[in-house]
C-alpha cells in the first residue's frame, strides 16, 4: 500500500502518530511513540514511514554515546501543516472575478490573453533549434500540451498544406469559471495556444476561439501564421 501524496488528509491513526512525535518534546524513536500510543511498534513504523515519505516527519540517526547500535529518531518537520482541504477553485474565482470587475471588458480580455501567451510559451515542449516544424507537427505539439492540461483536444480536418483547420476542445478544466467569466477565461485559453505556437516558430497560429460552439465542444480556429 503506497503512502498518500503530500497534502492528502491524514487518517486518525496517522494523525495520532504525528501528534505523538510532536508532543514528545525531543526526537522520538519508534518504541517511544508506540508506548505513548499503546500500539504495536510495527503499526507506528508503518505510519512513520508514510509521514517521512510525505515530508511531514524527519528521520535521523543519533550518534551513540557508548557501545550499542545508533538510535533512529523522528521529529516533526517545521512549517505549516500540509494536511487538510485545498480550495484552489475558490482562489481562481476570486482572482478572475477581480480582473473581470475592475477592467473594461476589452482590457480584461487583452490582459488574460497576454497571460495565456506567456504560459503557453513556457508550457509547450519545443523542437530542437535546428528543426523547422511543419504545420501538422506544430498543431500536434500544441494539442499534446492541451491534452496534458485536460482539454481533451481533437484535430478537426486535415486541411491542406497548412495542416488541420481547427482544434476541438472537448473538455474544459475550468468549466465553471468559463461559464461565469468566459470573457476572461476563454481569452486566456486562446492566449495559451497563441503563445505555444509562437514559441514553436510554427507556420500556423490560433486566431480565434469559439467558446461552446457545440454544447460539449469549444473550437480553436487555426490559420497560417502570416494571416493570424
Amino acid at each position: 500500500m503506497s503512502a498518500p501524496q503530500e497534502g492528502a488528509p491524514l487518517s486518525p491513526r496517522r494523525l495520532s502518530v504525528l501528534d505523538a512525535v510532536r508532543d514528545a518534546g525531543a526526537p522520538a524513536g519508534i518504541t517511544e511513540v508506540a508506548e505513548r500510543l499503546g500500539v504495536h511498534p510495527n503499526t507506528v513504523r508503518f505510519h512513520l514511514d508514510a509521514l517521512v515519505a510525505q515530508g511531514r516527519v524527519e528521520r535521523t540517526v543519533e550518534q551513540p554515546s557508548g557501545p550499542g547500535r545508533p538510535r533512529t529518531v523522528h521529529t516533526v518537520r517545521q512549517g505549516m501543516d500540509r494536511g487538510g482541504a485545498r480550495h484552489y477553485r475558490f482562489l481562481a474565482r476570486m482572482l478572475v472575478s477581480r480582473l473581470a470587475s475592475t477592467r473594461p471588458a476589452a482590457e480584461a480580455a487583452a490582459e488574460a490573453t497576454d497571460a495565456g501567451r506567456a504560459w503557453g510559451r513556457d508550457l509547450v515542449e519545443g523542437f530542437p533549434p535546428s528543426h523547422r516544424p511543419t504545420a501538422r507537427e506544430s498543431v500536434e505539439r500544441v494539442a499534446a500540451m492541451l491534452d496534458d492540461l485536460g482539454f481533451a483536444p481533437r484535430l478537426d480536418g486535415d486541411g491542406d498544406a497548412d495542416g488541420p483547420a481547427a482544434i476541438r476542445l472537448r473538455h474544459c478544466p475550468f468549466l465553471e469559471l468559463a461559464e461565469e467569466y468566459g470573457r476572461v477565461v476563454c481569452p486566456l485559453h486562446l492566449g495559451l495556444m497563441q503563445g505555444a505556437f509562437a514559441e514553436l516558430g510554427a507556420p500556423v497560429a490560433a486566431h480565434r476561439l469559439e467558446p461552446f460552439a457545440e454544447p460539449d465542444t469549444c473550437v480553436a480556429h487555426l490559420a497560417p501564421a502570416r494571416a493570424a
